[in-house]
């Protein structure tokens, strides 16, 4: 029986492809921590290990620009991202009310991983949808005019 790949080994594997389209620079680091977080939809602490050798950097640096990006994930996330809009509109059309379902049917807080790691919640400052507020997006699809029924029915589809 083959073993699963280790999350090193998945790191592994994706580097060479980085750098090859992006170098082993200091100024390649963002696109780098960006094509890890799309393999493996976070950045495990050993890709900033193997990373910081690779590119002759300190490891605390490379944290810092993690830390300071909010693209950029420590931990791992659920299957599915749900994005919450917190913008103007939807906060006037309820944005506290769809986030209030959304936690109490998934049993999770902003920042939370559902049990069994289908959900992950996170809200944003604005998803661009203002004339559909409230809205929020899971993985790539936007949900408008939203209402505790509608996300029942939303969320018992995935």
């Amino acid at each position: 029986m083959e073993s699963e790949k280790t999350i090193t080994d998945e790191v592994q594997a994706a580097l060479p492809v980085l750098y090859q389209s992006y170098g082993k620079r200091h100024d390649s680091l963002i696109p780098i921590l960006q094509g890890i977080q799309n393999k493996l939809k976070y950045i495990p602490k050993e890709a900033i290990s193997i990373i910081a050798k690779e590119l002759s950097m300190y490891e605390s640096d490379i944290y810092g620009v993690i830390t300071f990006y909010t693209q950029f994930r420590l931990s791992p996330v659920g299957q599915h991202i749900i994005k919450l809009c917190k913008g103007t509109a939807c906060h006037v059309g309820g944005a506290e009310t769809v986030g209030e379902a959304v936690s109490e049917i998934l049993k999770i807080n902003e920042n939370e991983t559902s049990a069994g790691n289908k959900f992950t919640l996170e809200y944003v400052a604005c998803l661009g949808c203002c004339s559909l507020a409230p809205v929020m997006m899971i993985d790539n699809k936007v949900y408008a005019h939203l209402t505790k029924d509608k996300i029942k029915k939303i969320l018992e589809e995935y």
